[in-house]
């Protein structure tokens, strides 16, 4: 899905960060990048990634970490959640109460994905994105597990 088009999709979104991810694994190539775009009205809010220069075909976990990026992997510490619980605890990890955003990308590398919640960032927000190997696993003692960390981008939500 081209940009403009995903936009469109998305509604008045605005730009929170673009560039180039960092790369902690091949499978986020150097030189990939993403775009991150948030918004918040009355209903919740509404987050938009956009991806371009990954493997093509292949799916990914995305997530809002607490952290910005840094040179290790565990720098963007774990996923922000509304309301914090348990890293693994269903209650708390879950996709109501966390910004997941899992895609697969195009022939061409390119992905997009889109979530809307139900809550709205106060003074406490994410800050970063983290790619995943894979999409998101749910289900007793796996909840928000997405595999290794691969790649990451500074956000400013």
């Amino acid at each position: 899905m081209h940009l403009a088009l995903a936009l469109a999709l998305a509604g008045a979104l605005l730009p929170a960060s673009s560039g180039e991810l960092i790369s902690y694994d091949p499978r986020v190539p150097q030189g990939a990048r993403a775009t991150v775009l948030s918004s918040s009205t009355a209903v919740g809010t509404h987050v938009l990634l956009h991806v371009t220069g990954l493997l093509p075909n292949r799916d990914y976990g995305a997530h809002a970490h607490v952290n910005p990026c840094g040179p290790a992997p565990a720098d963007a510490g774990p996923h922000y959640q509304h309301v914090p619980g348990g890293a693994t605890d269903p209650a708390s990890a879950n996709p109501r109460n966390e910004i997941w955003l899992d895609f697969t990308t195009d022939a061409r590398g390119r992905g997009v994905a889109r979530t809307l919640v139900d809550w709205r960032f106060d003074e406490r927000r994410p800050g970063s994105v983290v790619l995943h190997e894979e999409h998101t696993h749910t289900g007793p003692g796996e909840a928000g597990t997405a595999g290794a960390r691969l790649g990451c981008l500074t956000v400013a939500f």
